[in-house]
């Protein structure tokens, strides 16, 4: 009985060579290929650049030739993401299983759990608090990591409305040993956590905040294939920010930390709503790596 997930080096460099070609008849980064190749073949970099898997008499792929071939020909038709061909994409230093149940997650989203981190040494709670932190729309589960991680003695809380997005997240907690720092809800932003009222030391979210009408203006990558309900924000964008400004002070300890990701354009915006609110101090706007406004940081009064 023969093995079809094991293909000989030279098999596997023409379907390489192939797929460079296609890929760049297509308009799809090339490197793309080869980040492929690292993930199904477990080839590494140096191998891919020297060739020199070529010669190798058999190589073990997590999934058979033939699938690859017609991941990578979705890949270059459809805009199947790369990230849901090979099932994985790497964020900060883990790599988190995905699907299309679930928003890939993007680097600049990183900078979310960077700015707690130095939110909390800034400002920290008073000595003994018992420290619980919301992840809001948790999808693959990648804030929440990226929290329990930063702060090994806090219980994260990460709630999603998706049980499939759920699905995801918990398996990517279980598989980088987390599952005794998250726990899960399935429900409406704060709605799962109704016992936690008042008691949040943070909550971090990373919401839908695409106006409805953008959505289908986005790359193909994003509209034929991740969830738009981790997207439509609403007429302007800001229907998911507007309630969780609105809900969080119920939620918060009094200087709990209030902390979101939004798109370009809606900084002025979300900073004068949390202002309006009555109910947030020390409120204040971050930038991205690029320099987008990306990040609304405040402190429950």
């Amino acid at each position: 009985m023969t093995n079809d997930k094991i293909v000989s080096g030279l098999e596997l460099w023409q379907w390489r060579q192939s797929a460079l070609v296609s890929a760049k008849a297509a308009d799809v980064p090339p490197m793309e290929v080869d980040w492929i190749l690292q993930e199904v073949a477990g080839l590494d970099r140096l191998a891919l650049c020297l060739e020199s898997f070529k010669n190798w008499p058999q190589i073990e792929l997590k999934l058979s030739l033939s699938e690859l071939k017609q991941l990578w020909s979705r890949r270059i038709r459809d805009r199947l993401p790369v990230q849901y061909i090979t099932g994985i994409t790497p964020w900060r230093h883990f790599k988190l299983a995905v699907s299309p149940a679930v928003l890939i997650p993007r680097p600049e989203t990183e900078g979310l759990i960077d700015l707690a981190v130095e939110a909390v040494s800034s400002a920290p709670l008073p000595p003994g608090t018992p420290h619980h932190w919301a992840d809001l729309g948790t999808g693959s589960g990648a804030i929440a990591i990226g929290l329990a991680d930063a702060f090994p003695k806090a219980t994260i809380h990460a709630v999603d409305e998706s049980s499939a997005a759920l699905s995801i997240a918990q398996q990517n907690a279980q598989g980088l040993g987390f599952t005794d720092k998250i726990k899960f809800y399935q429900g409406s932003w704060f709605e799962p956590l109704q016992a936690l009222k008042g008691q949040l030391s943070a909550m971090v979210s990373n919401p839908p905040y695409i106006p409805s009408e953008m959505v289908l203006t986005l790359q193909p990558e994003v509209t034929k294939h991740e969830p738009h309900l981790a997207l439509d924000g609403g007429n302007d964008g800001l229907d998911c920010i507007r309630h969780l400004i609105q809900t969080a002070p119920d939620y918060l300890l009094p200087g709990g930390l209030w902390l979101i990701e939004m798109m370009a354009g809606q900084a002025e915006m979300v900073a004068e709503l949390l202002r309006l609110n009555g109910n947030y101090i020390e409120i204040q706007i971050f930038s991205d790596l690029a320099g987008i406004d990306r990040f609304a940081l405040a402190y429950r009064c």
